[in-house]
């Protein structure tokens, strides 16, 4: 049984286009009875960005924290927990600005964890999470994927990699507010990428 963790990060709802993508990757997972699928939406999630409190938190014994600092440091065990439990983990991203949305920047805050999900050493951090793929399913309004003015790819990738997923691949929807031609043509080609994907699984 392959598990796998679908990340939706986009502000609009049943009409971002990014959630899009993730509705189309699972309707092609629900055919399979040997994907087990766990859907987390970080927007509904409402993490608050990451304050001192909360990172000092994870920096005392579970046994010795307050009950405050129990409550704060939940917030990354409860979600590095699931992320360990599965195989794969798939994120549907809008782009804004050229960034990702705050609340997934949020999400990543509490599962990059020193000693946790990476660890420091004299020749600079080493992941601590092996065996596990990641893929990207990118909605974007222009057409970004592989020119400089896409910062979002890169920033994932290395956000991933800090914590030892290196196995990665993207899908990508661009084009999206470019008129309609572009944007079907996009969208049929990024739902025909997201089938062959599942197929492998």
């Amino acid at each position: 049984m392959t598990r796998v963790l679908l990340v939706t990060s986009s502000i609009l709802g049943e009409h971002g286009q990014s959630n899009d993508l993730a509705r189309q990757f699972e309707r092609q997972v629900r055919q399979r009875s040997d994907i087990q699928l766990t859907h987390r939406d970080v927007v509904a999630d409402d993490l608050p960005h990451l304050t001192l409190p909360e990172l000092s938190s994870w920096q005392v014994a579970p046994e010795e924290r307050s009950e405050q600092q129990r409550d704060l440091a939940l917030r990354s065990d409860e979600r590095l927990d699931e992320l360990l439990a599965h195989d794969v983990v798939v994120l549907a991203v809008p782009m804004y600005n050229l960034g990702m949305p705050s609340q997934l920047k949020a999400w990543f805050d509490r599962i990059l964890r020193a000693g946790k999900s990476f660890k420091y050493t004299e020749n600079g951090p080493v992941g601590l999470i092996e065996g596990k793929r990641a893929i990207l399913l990118g909605a974007r309004g222009g057409q970004y994927a592989g020119s400089e003015l896409d910062t979002q790819t890169p920033h994932i990738r290395h956000l991933l990699g800090l914590i030892g997923i290196s196995e990665f691949e993207a899908v990508y929807a661009e084009g999206l507010n470019m008129g309609d031609e572009i944007k079907e043509a996009a969208l049929t080609q990024a739902h025909a990428e997201i089938a062959t994907l599942v197929e492998a699984l």
